[in-house]
């Protein structure tokens, strides 16, 4: 029997006793009852020894959360929308581009990565809108020629030429520009030395191709065809654009239906205005003024391309750019027909965001003849040729001498 059976002392646990040793700062501690105390299971500090928590207003935080949130969210869906908006435009006019000029192109659809040349071209077609009584064309006429063809069946004019050549390289970071003036002497092929312009009354915009490409000895990517009344709702969309004019401008065109009269300096421009100034070729202003010739008319056109893309970055800008977004999204590809679709545009829109400027670019003639022809020299296309593309041409360029 045990002793605890005869009620006697127990017996002494058989255990070990270990012995920690104390820390440094552990002899001026106080000893922390409480703390263990919240570790036994099922124990409660009294309120009185509780901490207080901050205070904080009911749901303020995650209201405050939810608003950014859906903020952010409606911001998205909108860029969404004016991206596909664009997207869906410029598909829209590629598909307006005449057959066959496709094929004459070089172009591919990795512009961001590699830069490439663009063909910009504005003929001298017009509807009613842009043209005195005698000058007006149907649609059917418009469209056609418009998207590429010499003339058509439907016009009552005809054929008509290119009022506009301006060569654009973009892409890689890249974002140069490179005007022709009209009268430039060409070789067009099976036609022989001519001007520029008169590739495009003969055989459209693919014989305009092929006319660029052998005077500067470069390849064509990518062609773009202006739209007067696209182009002018346009820049309208985009609340006009700010040029800074070297000197004033007097003009009238269209048989008198359009007028400028403006000093030096800034101006803001609407649509017609803007389409005034890229066609002015006359000065009526009088003596000490510009004197009306073709690489003033380029330098124009490039004034203008420059208040078109400082219109669309400026960060002042970007609230109305925001909230018109869907709406500049559609309008800006109708303002051309081009080659480039859905995918192509939107980088060359990047590219010209990001690229830098140069300046104004154009092909310098060095005399002209007789017949009204700007003759450039082979020395100038090929430093124009080398700036533009920034190496040599893959071709020697022809430019013909009369």
């Amino acid at each position: 029997m045990s002793p605890a059976d005869e009620g006697g002392p127990p017996e002494r646990p058989d255990y070990k006793v270990y012995r920690s040793r104390p820390g440094l700062l552990s002899r001026f501690r106080k000893p922390d009852l409480g703390s263990l105390r919240d570790k036994v299971p099922g124990s409660k500090r009294p309120d009185r020894e509780r901490e207080p928590r901050t205070a904080r207003a009911p749901g303020e935080t995650s209201t405050a959360r939810r608003v950014a949130k859906w903020v952010g969210i409606a911001a998205l869906v909108w860029i969404l929308i004016s991206f596909l908006a664009f997207a869906v435009s410029a598909q829209i006019q590629k598909w307006k581009l005449a057959d066959g000029i496709s094929d004459t192109l070089d172009g591919n659809p990795f512009m961001a990565a590699n830069p490439q040349t663009i063909l910009v071209l504005g003929t001298d077609i017009r509807s009613g809108a842009f043209a005195g009584p005698a000058e007006a064309q149907p649609k059917k006429c418009l469209d056609e020629v418009g998207g590429g063809r010499a003339s058509a069946p439907s016009c009552t004019l005809g054929p008509f030429r290119s009022d506009t050549l301006m060569l654009i390289r973009a892409g890689g970071g890249t974002f140069r520009r490179l005007s022709i003036p009209r009268d430039t002497l060409a070789d067009v092929p099976g036609q022989g030395p001519q001007k520029i312009n008169s590739a495009y009354a003969t055989g459209g915009a693919e014989l305009a191709v092929q006319t660029v490409e052998g005077l500067l000895g470069l390849n064509v990517d990518e062609v773009a065809i202006i739209d007067f009344d696209g182009f002018r709702r346009f820049v309208d969309t985009i609340g006009g654009v700010e040029v800074d004019l070297p000197t004033a401008v007097c003009s009238s065109v269209s048989e008198g239906a359009f007028a400028l009269d403006l000093k030096k300096g800034e101006h803001t421009l609407n649509g017609f205005q803007a389409i005034t100034l890229a066609r002015t070729r006359s000065n009526t202003c009088g003596s000490g003024e510009f004197s009306g010739t073709d690489v003033e008319r380029s330098q124009f056109q490039q004034l203008i391309l420059d208040g078109i893309r400082d219109r669309l970055t400026d960060p002042f800008r970007l609230p109305y750019n925001f909230l018109k977004g869907p709406i500049i999204g559609w309008q800006a590809p109708k303002a051309m027909v081009s080659s480039m679709g859905a995918l192509t545009m939107p980088q060359l829109v990047v590219a010209a965001a990001i690229g830098g400027n140069d300046g104004s670019a154009v092909l310098k003639p060095a005399t002209q003849t007789l017949a009204g022809n700007l003759v450039i020299s082979p020395d100038e296309c090929l430093r124009a040729a080398e700036k533009f593309l920034g190496g040599d041409p893959p071709r020697d360029p022809n430019c013909p001498q009369g």
